[in-house]
């Protein structure tokens, strides 16, 4: 056990704060869980005694703040990131918690978006111009007229 100022603890859990904003939709800080740890990397000393390790996890199965489509959305495009249908960030790049967290927000933030985003509408078939054709009857004769002009001229 460490002595007064010495540290925090070495992994702690954190649900107060602020809610995530993703586009519409605002999950509630009480569906996230901060859990932070010592971090590898630069600091020196510092890292040794310092939680900077930031790992912000959301329930993404049972936050009904997303509304029942794009939780469905978000589960099928996540299932590669998700366990027990958890979705977790860890950053450790800055050497500050502040900064980590921060870093940990935009990240939930950019996943949560794109994997909630309405599909792309499909792609209706349509068939060549005449003209579009044409052009690239064109050019394919030319192309195949220079390269004819390369070759030897043929003997007499």
């Amino acid at each position: 056990m460490r002595g007064p100022g010495r540290g925090g603890s070495e992994v702690g859990a954190v649900t107060a704060g602020e809610g995530l904003t993703v586009g519409s939709v605002t999950v509630p800080a009480d569906a996230l869980v901060w859990r932070f740890s010592r971090s590898s990397g630069p600091g020196g000393q510092h890292v040794n005694t310092s939680d900077t390790r930031v790992s912000l996890s959301l329930d993404v199965a049972a936050c009904a703040a997303l509304g029942s489509t794009r939780r469905a959305r978000a589960l099928e495009r996540l299932s590669g990131r998700l366990v027990d249908g958890v979705l977790t960030v860890s950053v450790q790049t800055h050497r500050s918690q502040v900064r980590n967290r921060a870093e940990a927000r935009e990240r939930m933030a950019a996943l949560l978006a794109e994997a909630m985003a309405p599909p792309a509408r499909e792609r209706r078939a349509t068939r060549p111009s005449r003209g579009a054709k044409r052009r690239r009857l064109d050019a394919k004769r030319r192309r195949g007229e220079i390269k004819r002009a390369r070759s030897r001229p043929p003997m007499e």
